[in-house]
């Protein structure tokens, strides 16, 4: 059974398949539409944590390749509460061609994918975002030409689509560099992992601590939100920590020495936290294609899993 849990899963063959796949259906949509290869196909989409692109990416996806999505809200099941993870997996399996889940703890993630019939699609944990970084990578191949040697900076949080980024940046020979405060970096793990990743691709995986140092010499700037659900607690804390020198703003930008430096955001966007409207909405915003790509390499999952394209 294949499941998409994490980057860190595949080999660089079968990341490159995936990205090549996304870019066919991505044109095949775009000359008229795609082939129904999901026809009577069917994905559950579980949802804790809620989310615009998440779900419309998705259901919007399974409807271009001819299948059916079925939005199960946080209300409606209580993973690991009012029903156990296993029966959860085992009862949807029934039910099913796939599942997507958009989860708390990624221990949920891995609980359903081991004890689900079909294949399970990491829609976001706390650990990792890969559909996200997928889309990403992608997205970079498209406006850049190339993966090998681009050099990204992610500036921000260490968080679960820092770890991803890294994860795909080892695997495709991409540069990465996480610029964050003390405290915030990537847990060393994900960090060595993605280091070991590396050796074969000659990719770079550094963690720092300097934005302004970071960013030179950068083909595209990343960014996130400072305070991810779950966090709001610490909301003050991370504004004020954060808000000395790790905003995208237009003198970043200048710092990277490029003047069409990329810029990207997994969105939703805290505008004049972590980015500002100048950068958001410039020239050197991928944004909105970012946004849009979403759909087209979630797609392409969704085939190679459900539709084995």
């Amino acid at each position: 059974m294949q499941h998409f849990i994490s980057l860190a899963d595949l080999t660089p063959t079968q990341l490159q398949s995936y990205l090549d796949l996304a870019d066919e259906l991505k044109a095949e949509w775009k000359q008229g539409g795609n082939k129904p290869i999901l026809a009577g196909k069917s994905l559950a989409m579980l949802f804790q944590k809620p989310s615009l692109r998440t779900r419309v990416s998705f259901e919007m996806g399974m409807q271009h390749l001819g299948g059916h999505a079925v939005y199960i809200a946080p209300t409606e099941v209580g993973l690991g509460k009012r029903e156990s993870v296993a029966d959860i997996a085992r009862v949807l399996s029934g039910y099913v061609d796939g599942i997507m889940a958009r989860v708390f703890s990624h221990e949920h993630i891995v609980g359903l994918a081991q004890y689900a019939s079909v294949p399970v699609i990491n829609g976001l944990s706390d650990y990792n975002h890969p559909a996200q970084a997928l889309s990403d990578l992608f997205t970079i191949r498209e406006a850049l030409g190339r993966l090998q040697g681009v050099r990204l900076v992610f500036v921000g949080d260490g968080n679960n689509v820092a770890t991803s980024l890294m994860f795909g940046g080892a695997l495709t020979g991409m540069d990465v560099t996480v610029v964050t405060p003390a405290g915030y970096e990537p847990q060393p793990a994900v960090v060595q992992q993605a280091r070991e990743l590396a050796a074969q691709s000659g990719a770079v995986i550094q963690v720092a601590h300097d934005p302004q140092t970071a960013v030179a010499g950068a083909d595209v700037i990343y960014t996130d939100v400072w305070t991810s659900m779950g966090q709001e607690e610490e909301k003050q804390k991370r504004l004020a920590t954060f808000a000395a020198g790790y905003q995208i703003n237009e003198a970043l930008l200048t710092a990277s020495g490029h003047a069409d430096v990329k810029v990207m955001h997994c969105l939703p966007a805290h505008r004049g936290e972590e980015i500002t409207d100048a950068v958001a909405d410039s020239p050197n915003s991928l944004l909105w294609i970012q946004a849009e790509n979403r759909m087209h390499a979630q797609k392409a999952i969704l085939a190679r899993l459900i539709g084995q394209a």
